[in-house]
């Protein structure tokens, strides 16, 4: 069976290099009786790899017995895994198997090994070696053959130099190890596993699923997903489950994440060799800036419609005098202010008496519709003007006109430079 299928039948989604990584040597290992270590953060869901192995393997047709070695108390374990006699200890009033003599011929997956005792660690690492236990309160070898698949989420060399686990059972349990790769190092994968749980939900619960908007998406994806996979699963439900309007803004998703998300940018937590809490990669900065600028194209586009529709009159929003205020960042504030209270008008004089004017083109990128506007708001023109006023108000004198348009020497003479001003 190739990666697709295997993903088809074992219901896992996604494509990211980590998981095909980990699903193509799944199925090299799987015709083997190699002992195999699943490493991962927790939710991850390492609890799929063995049974992919199991299912592809020649035992497919014997047991799979699946133990978790946390929950299992300490007292009692090696009872559960070898089996006892009866008398063996209080309460034991019979013979009881094991899980190894149970899963004979089959396989067992021991899901955080790490936490076995390491007592227990001794009788595993003998089965390992030659196929024998013993039973508690027993003397007679017993022989099995068992393909064993260990899982743990733990640092194993951390382990191993705390004395928690011994080293030879860790040699003997990652003959090959498999890594699956936390969610966050699966940006592909996110929106595609919120959707396959969202429909989940929906049919669960009888209710439309629910949809993102794309900056909601963009949070998603930046989210860190500390319990990964089976964190977003509790969120997705949340959602499916409390949200009456099932189209889901970038502030609703901000809500369901426990970590503050800001201007549509969630914070990206340090994992071991980052190099911080906000450290971004340039993807990331680069999605920030195409959301930014989608952003002010709009009110741009908003508000050069209103002036060619000779609207003269135009009662600037927030977000537009925001706009306007980075373009003409290099500008004191108090020019600045005149600009947005009387420059506007004056740009509506000056687009009616250009002698030729280009059509442009401004594409909403999510309806691809387009509005052909004619060329209005020369943002350089204004600069020019409002340098060379500076400099024949101050009679040339840079430095006094270079603090009245609250801008440095330096920008200032790159700015006559550039403008070819005297």
């Amino acid at each position: 069976m190739n990666i697709q299928q295997i993903k088809q039948r074992f219901g896992i989604i996604g494509n990211a290099p980590g998981l095909n990584r980990a699903l193509e040597v799944a199925i090299q290992v799987a015709p083997t009786d190699i002992s195999v270590l699943v490493t991962g953060e927790s939710g991850t869901g390492k609890e799929i790899i063995p049974q992919v192995i199991h299912h592809l393997s020649t035992r497919k047709h014997g047991s799979y017995i699946a133990v978790n070695c946390g929950a299992i108390p300490e007292g009692t374990i090696d009872s559960e895994l070898f089996g006892h006699e009866k008398g063996a200890f209080t309460g034991a009033s019979g013979s009881r198997k094991g899980y190894f003599e149970e899963a004979d011929g089959g396989t067992i997956f021991l899901d955080e090994v790490a936490e076995l005792p390491q007592q227990t660690q001794v009788r595993l690492l003998r089965v390992l070696e030659t196929g024998e236990f013993i039973r508690v309160g027993s003397s007679k070898v017993i022989k099995t053959n068992v393909r064993v698949v260990a899982a743990t989420n733990e640092n194993m060399t951390e382990a191993i130099r705390k004395n928690k686990f011994r080293e030879d059972l860790l040699y003997r349990l990652s003959t090959v190890p498999i890594k699956l790769p936390p969610l966050r190092e699966r940006k592909e994968d996110i929106h595609l596993l919120f959707r396959k749980f969202a429909a989940d939900f929906a049919e669960k619960y009888r209710m439309p699923s629910i949809k993102l908007s794309d900056e909601a998406i963009f949070a998603l994806e930046k989210y860190n997903w500390p319990g990964n996979i089976r964190q977003l699963k509790n969120v997705v439900e949340q959602i499916s489950v409390i949200e009456s309007d099932r189209d889901i803004s970038l502030q609703k998703m901000k809500s369901y994440l426990p970590e503050e998300v800001i201007s549509g940018v969630p914070s990206i937590v340090g994992t071991e060799g980052s190099e911080g809490k906000d450290a971004f990669s340039d993807r990331e900065l680069i999605y920030k800036f195409l959301f930014d600028m989608k952003r002010d194209m709009n009110e741009l586009k908003k508000l050069v419609i209103e002036l060619l529709n000779g609207n003269k009159d135009v009662d600037l929003t927030g977000t537009q005098r925001d706009v306007l205020n980075r373009v003409y960042s290099d500008i004191s504030n108090e020019d600045s202010k005149r600009l947005l209270e009387s420059g506007v008008r004056d740009e509506v004089n000056e687009v009616s008496s250009f002698s030729e004017q280009d059509e442009m083109t401004i594409v909403d990128s999510d309806y691809q519709e387009h509005i052909e506007v004619e060329e209005s708001l020369s943002l350089e023109e204004r600069e020019k003007e409002f340098v060379k006023k500076a400099l024949e108000k101050h009679n040339g004198k840079r430095k006094d006109a270079a603090k009245e348009l609250g801008i440095s020497e330096r920008t200032l003479y790159r700015k006559i430079k550039e403008y070819n001003l005297k």
